[in-house]
């Protein structure tokens, strides 16, 4: 597998670019590609480092072989759980530590992602209590995202017809399909057909299989009218012919040894899967360590002229100039740029004549889950099951056809089970050759799921810029207002129940039911702040993400979520801004932007 050099194009600071864009995660790297792809010449920013993935995660290195055997230097420190829960941020102020992460390093192989994620005393935030995970190096968070890919449905876009919440988006399932299939074909998807309405299928490649405790719990499912289907994977089974960067899979089993990853690169990833493909067409420039903190505007239009951006690691700031400017820097960080970009045109911020711009924030909750043990698999052979991207995904029941009288929408459960390398069932009591053994008996039988449900947007969740605070560069910090409503609360209280009835009724044996939501962020599904829509006066962007203020100033990451829904959003952030970027190659050739 060829990987290209490490090295980042000077940019031509005399030179109007078609498009800049600001960010390279799933939005910026989509953006990328599907721009050049038209012939455009397009600047890619991006604030973080172009790393060497594969020396980073170094996934086949076996513990041993490390001097701490994954862990991060001892001047280091990731924020636990519950840090998040008994301090306010920013968590990283007043620390002894010489590096602060956020959570997502809190686990085995903390070191291998300690340059992905950003340093929290580099970039502090304020206000209400929020789990933040950030990725500041060339395709963001995509490095080392869970991998799960799942559609959208008009059970989510038209969502307020049927509930009577908040709004419905611009457009329906018909106009993003053609997209959703786009993303399949070009980056890979695993899965298996199930048919379902309200969760619709992809193009799959080749599925994952289920082990005997994952088919238990599926057909037992099924009796109660619900769906569990192997983990719908942003991963090459079958590989792709028209990508020479990527590798199919070949189930190494070591999907779940690090943070996340992938470094033969079967699991998406913005540079592998799009990114060095677009530079391959000659009409990218790449430059990384680039912080934009500054759309800039012609005073002549109103339309955005550019970006301003200081150099990460010298601090030296610079212009570069477009004519349209993409925000993907993601849906937090995007809103800060919108809201940072004031001018005698745009005083509240570029693209803000609505006031919407941060409001109407909504994500995932996640903690509620429950954990069990098959006991018919209690000293049975040990089966290949780390070699699986993902194991199972059980979609959503609530709120289809009937209505809970309880609480609004709906929610889903990840889960697994299984042998792997590490299991379970060390941590079990004991001492000698009777505690080994029955930790090996004890492998393959446990069981568990976690629910993702789907937070609500209110515009009383907002964020904003923070008037005294400013981070490592000088650049003003967000201030949180970010909480958990009531139906959030009572959603996790029957994700909770539901979730041990399921294993119940399956003859799993329950082991333990977790309730505790868990802080704001932690699904790091950030959604909504510049939400779109048709009314200019509710919403911030149109149904082609195009500002309602700026046509020329596209946001096309998760920022222009109407609403969360409960399926992870990478794969629908992909395939609006693909539609996006289709769209607005034609009005630039037309000169209508």
């Amino acid at each position: 597998m060829f990987l290209p050099a490490d090295k980042s194009d000077e940019v031509d600071l005399k030179k109007t670019y078609d498009a800049i864009v600001v960010g390279s995660g799933a939005a910026g790297g989509m953006a990328a590609h599907v721009l050049t792809s038209h012939g455009m010449q397009v600047l890619l920013l991006e604030a973080g480092k172009k790393l060497n993935i594969n020396k980073e995660l170094k996934s086949m290195e076996w513990p041993y072989d490390h001097p701490r055997r994954g862990d991060m230097p001892p001047d280091s420190h990731a924020i636990s759980g519950n840090e998040y829960t008994i301090r306010q941020p920013p968590y990283a102020a007043g620390s002894a530590y010489k590096h602060v992460y956020s959570y997502i390093l809190d686990g085995n192989g903390s070191d291998y992602a300690k340059n992905i994620v950003v340093d929290e005393k580099d970039n502090p935030y304020t206000g209400t209590q929020y789990a933040w995970v950030r990725a500041r190096c060339l395709g963001g968070k995509t490095n080392i995202w869970g991998r799960l890919a799942l559609r959208l449905s008009d059970y989510d876009f038209k969502a307020a017809s049927r509930d009577g919440y908040g709004e419905d988006w611009p457009i329906s399932y018909a106009d993003i399909e053609p997209y959703y299939d786009k993303v399949d074909l070009y980056l890979g998807i695993s899965g298996h057909k199930e048919n379902l309405p309200y969760l619709p299928d992809s193009l799959f490649q080749r599925a994952v299989r289920l082990n005997p405790a994952e088919v238990q719990l599926r057909e037992s499912l099924a009796k109660m009218g619900r769906v569990l289907t192997p983990y719908r994977a942003g991963v090459t089974t079958d590989g792709l012919k028209h990508n020479k960067y990527r590798s199919r899979c070949y189930g190494r089993g070591a999907c779940d040894r690090r943070v996340g990853g992938c470094d033969i690169h079967a699991a998406f990833d913005s540079p592998t899967g799009l990114i060095y493909p677009a530079l391959d067409t000659g009409n990218l420039t790449l430059r990384t360590n680039a912080t934009v903190y500054e759309v800039t505007v012609d005073k002549d239009t109103g339309k955005a002229g550019g970006v301003s951006f200081i150099d990460t690691d010298t601090g030296k700031t610079y212009a570069a100039k477009g004519r349209s400017v993409l925000l993907a820097a993601s849906t937090l960080e995007s809103a800060r740029l919108m809201l940072l970009s004031k001018s005698s045109l745009y005083p509240n911020g570029i693209g803000n004549s609505s006031g919407h711009v941060g409001h109407n924030f909504c994500e995932h909750l996640m903690g509620p889950g429950v954990n069990g043990l098959v006991k018919e698999l209690v000293g049975k052979p040990r089966t290949l099951d780390d070699g699986r991207p993902g194991s199972f995904y059980l979609a959503r029941f609530r709120n289809l056809s009937d209505r809970n009288p309880k609480f609004l929408r709906g929610y889903g459960f990840e889960g697994g089970s299984g042998c792997g390398m590490f299991p379970d069932s060390a941590s079990m009591p004991g001492f000698g050759s009777d505690y080994k053994k029955k930790v090996r008996d004890y492998a393959g039988a446990f069981i568990g799921m976690g629910g993702f449900g789907e937070v609500l947007p209110r515009y009383d969740n907002y964020v904003e810029l923070d008037p005294e605070v400013k981070d490592k560069w000088g650049v003003p910090v967000l201030r949180f207002h970010i909480k958990f409503g009531d139906n959030e609360k009572k959603m996790a209280e029957d994700m909770a129940d539901s979730a041990r009835e399921m294993f119940q009724a399956a003859g799993i044996e329950v082991l333990g039911v977790n309730r505790e939501i868990l802080t704001e962020g932690y699904s790091i599904h950030e959604l909504g702040t510049s939400r779109m829509g048709a009314d200019p006066k509710k919403s911030v962007v149109n149904q082609f993400q195009q500002s309602h203020d700026v046509p020329n100033l596209l946001v096309v990451d998760g920022s222009t979520h109407v609403s969360a829904s409960c399926q992870n959003p990478t794969w629908t952030i992909m395939a609006l801004c693909w539609r996006s970027c289709d769209h607005l190659a034609d009005q630039l050739k037309k000169g209508n932007v």
